[in-house]
């Protein structure tokens, strides 16, 4: 956590920090795109096909013109997050960083999908609080551990069970399930495009799309 001396420091430079509003508003920005910014927080174990179907779900929305960017979870730990570890304290420094990013984005005017196991309630819960009411949608990419372990693209499940990776999800460290996710995708029995289908007509059916300009 660092001793008192840098938390002094950290907070006394806070506090010479002020915000610079752009001359470009964030209703400007709306405008100009034609949609409703907001977070698709992809939640779920490893595995669980959370990557696969955000990428099928931001494929879907430039087909239909829409401005968006998907944030993988292993891809930002290559850089923004490479600092941090697997303990319970950096995943939630990993979300927290990751909400900050995705924040930025919105207020951007853009769509954005985020795709990490983000195994706590109270980290997804933080990062909600970040934006307005509306502009957060947790997505629940429910597979079941079994299915998850022998799907295991990266073999991490057979590493966790051996002892060679220690605080893994589901195995040693626990996978906190949304209790009442804007959208719950059961992904057994089901294709990868008709999960992200399900994905686009909520968005569609909750008044993401075709705002018509009047920047709201």
């Amino acid at each position: 956590m660092g001793s008192s001396y840098q938390r002094k420091q950290n907070k006394a430079i806070s506090n010479e920090i002020v915000w610079h509003d752009s001359a470009v508003t964030y209703t400007d920005r709306i405008a100009l795109k034609q949609q409703k910014p907001v977070v698709l927080w992809f939640t779920g174990l490893s595995g669980s096909g959370k990557s696969t179907v955000a990428n099928a779900v931001e494929m879907k929305l430039l087909q239909l013109g829409k401005h968006s960017y998907l944030l993988d979870g292993d891809n930002v730990r290559h850089g923004l997050n490479q600092d941090l570890g697997f303990s319970d304290t950096d995943r939630a420094e990993n979300i927290r960083r990751i909400g900050e990013v995705a924040k930025l984005f919105v207020d951007s005017g853009s769509i954005v999908l985020t795709a990490f196991i983000s195994p706590f309630i109270s980290d997804r819960k933080q990062v909600r609080e970040l934006v307005e009411d509306g502009q957060f949608l947790e997505v629940f990419v429910d597979t079941p551990l079994e299915i998850c372990e022998q799907r295991d693209p990266k073999g991490l499940y057979k590493k966790a069970r051996s002892g060679e990776i220690k605080h893994f999800t589901g195995i040693d460290s626990e996978y906190q399930a949304p209790v009442s996710a804007e959208i719950h995708l059961t992904t057994e029995g089901k294709s990868i495009d008709e999960c992200a289908e399900h994905v686009i007509y909520t968005l569609e059916y909750l008044g993401y799309f075709d705002i018509e300009g009047e920047g709201a």
